[in-house]
């Protein structure tokens, strides 16, 4: 088994490699044949620079390939209509086993220079004609442009018999059975492969994909990992499917000779996809570096202003007139503010942010940003302002707007209050801003007094206010969460039609249990008074004494 699969291990390997092969070869054509070196572009001037010369110039070709470029014809012929005629002679020459390029030569009778074609008696046939004009669109003389063509044709001829031999259609078949069996075992290999990587994804046995986790935060669960890695797998095997396929056809074609063209062709459009690409990489390089730059600056910036701030927040570090509890605060803002100006920084150096689609992005998010500004700057100033008002902070017992609860979360937009039934109030901060805050917890931490909580009863005209006062104390002394901090008190408020209104003033231990302990105080009271059989005739309610019972409880 070990030598079995070192051998299949070794199959592959040798597989892959002769498919580098296989495909180096298909996006061959490193080095340029002896016709693909004439043709290209000169070192002479354009035509369009001078006068009487084609523009755009005119080729003659032979097998779909360019063989010699004709700026000027002779006469009253033009360049298209010349190399029309030429074309076809050309070809027939061609395949005109009988004719020998080694029969072209250049013979001079002013004012023209003719390619002529030597005959086995010594006579020849004139097949072109070069004069001055046609020489000075290539800024060479008419003698030096007709060897020039005379080389061209020649070695377009002798080219074009080399590749239409019955030899060379041969060797194109087996080369092309060649790829193809390669391009089939690769193709079955590579499903094979594909089909494995998708199970071992798959298989929920799987430890190795634990998810992502930073920290003690959890980003993905193990499923959403396998789900992105299963996208991936799919994408690459597609994406190295349709590269191969692709790049298979100008293989196959540049194998025999009346596709070479179009197979050249096919490589060339590769190539050049290749070349813009790695231009474009390159171009890109200085502005990612900068774009690098600027976020290691601004990373760092934000590292070092919360490091300050928090600093700030532990009291290691203190300024005058800057409260510790703003810290965490402006530490948000600053932090904010220093991203925005790096993406300022940064956004000129991003590749393509002159574009039409960022452009076109740019007036979407402007758009949201108008639609909702309003609203939003609204409540995010308002949030700003409550930080440095100190109304309130995180876990203080309030009061915003007859809501009563506890301060969960105070941010930029909202503020979320956390009332006695567990139920969570989102309150703008524009409306915060605008309404009356009570703080029951702002006492203790600041001026280390307790708060105060207090209730009014009414009593009759008939009872003692001495006595109420004393029943009233007494019920605020039995209560466990009233702290002897300072002593309770009772204030007469109001002598009305029918009874005076009494309030008991007694302070809190722990403000967290304020409704609590103002349930135990009310109960306290109706316990006390009954116990002294004295009537609390609260809010307004009164009796009249004719033969109806008392509403003091029974026992």
């Amino acid at each position: 088994m070990g030598r079995s699969g070192g051998l299949r291990r070794g199959l592959r390997a040798a597989l892959w490699l002769l498919l580098a092969l296989v495909l180096a070869l298909g996006m061959g054509a490193v080095t340029p044949s002896p016709l693909q070196a004439q043709q290209e572009p000169s070192s002479s001037p354009p035509a369009s620079t001078r006068p009487g010369c084609a523009d755009p110039p005119q080729f003659l070709t032979l097998d779909g390939r360019q063989v010699l470029e004709v700026r000027a014809a002779v006469g009253a012929q033009s360049p298209a209509g010349f190399v029309r005629q030429a074309n076809r002679e050309l070809l027939r020459l061609a395949k005109d086993q009988s004719f020998q390029p080694e029969n072209l030569a250049v013979s001079d009778a002013p004012p023209y220079t003719f390619l002529v074609i030597k005959r086995p008696d010594g006579s020849s046939d004139r097949l072109m004609a070069v004069d001055d004009k046609a020489g000075a669109c290539f800024g060479l003389s008419r003698q030096q442009l007709a060897e020039r063509y005379r080389g061209e044709l020649a070695a377009a001829i002798s080219a074009y018999r080399r590749s239409n031999t019955p030899i060379a259609w041969i060797q194109g078949t087996l080369l092309a059975l060649l790829v193809l069996a390669v391009y089939l075992v690769w193709l079955r290999t590579q499903l094979k492969l594909n089909r494995r990587l998708a199970q071992w994804i798959a298989l929920d046995q799987n430890r190795r994909l634990q998810g992502l986790r930073i920290g003690s935060n959890q980003l993905l669960e193990s499923t959403q990992v396998r789900q992105i890695l299963q996208l991936v797998r799919r994408l690459s095997h597609w994406f190295l499917l349709l590269l191969i396929s692709y790049l298979l056809v100008p293989l196959l074609l540049s194998l025999f000779p009346p596709t070479q063209v179009v197979a050249a062709g096919l490589r060339q459009q590769i190539l050049q996809v290749i070349e813009n690409a790695a231009g474009a990489v390159a171009g890109a390089i200085p502005d990612l570096f900068w774009i690098l730059v600027i976020i290691t600056g601004t990373v760092l910036a934000i590292r070092a202003s919360k490091a300050w701030f928090a600093a700030l927040d532990r009291g290691r570090l203190r300024i005058p007139g800057f409260h510790q509890e703003w810290a965490l605060p402006t530490a948000r803002l600053v932090t904010i503010f220093i991203s925005l100006v790096g993406v300022v920084l940064a956004y000129p150096y991003i590749p393509g942010s002159g574009s039409q689609a960022f452009q076109g992005a740019g007036l979407f998010v402007g758009a949201l940003a108008a639609l909702g500004s309003s609203a939003i700057a609204t409540n995010i100033i308002s949030g700003v302002m409550l930080i440095y008002t100190r109304a309130f902070r995180l876990g203080d017992r309030v009061e915003i707007n007859g809501t009563v609860g506890v301060v969960q979360e105070r941010a930029l937009l909202v503020t979320r209050v956390r009332t006695p039934r567990n139920e969570l109030v989102s309150i703008p901060n524009a409306m915060v801003i605008g309404a009356s805050v009570v703080n029951f917890s702002f006492s203790r931490r600041e001026i280390l007094k307790p708060v105060a909580l207090s209730t009014t009863i009414t009593i009759g005209y008939d009872v003692p206010w001495r006595q109420v006062h004393e029943l009233m104390l007494a019920a605020a002394n039995s209560v466990e969460g009233i702290t002897g901090e300072i002593a309770p008190f009772v204030l007469q408020t109001s002598l009305n039609d029918f009874h005076i209104s009494y309030e008991l003033v007694a302070y809190l231990g722990d403000v967290s249990l304020y409704r609590e302990t103002l349930s135990a105080m009310l109960a306290a009271l109706q316990d006390q008074f009954a116990e002294a059989g004295v009537e609390i005739l609260s809010p307004g309610y009164h009796a009249l004494r004719n033969g109806n019972p008392s509403t003091l409880p029974q026992g």
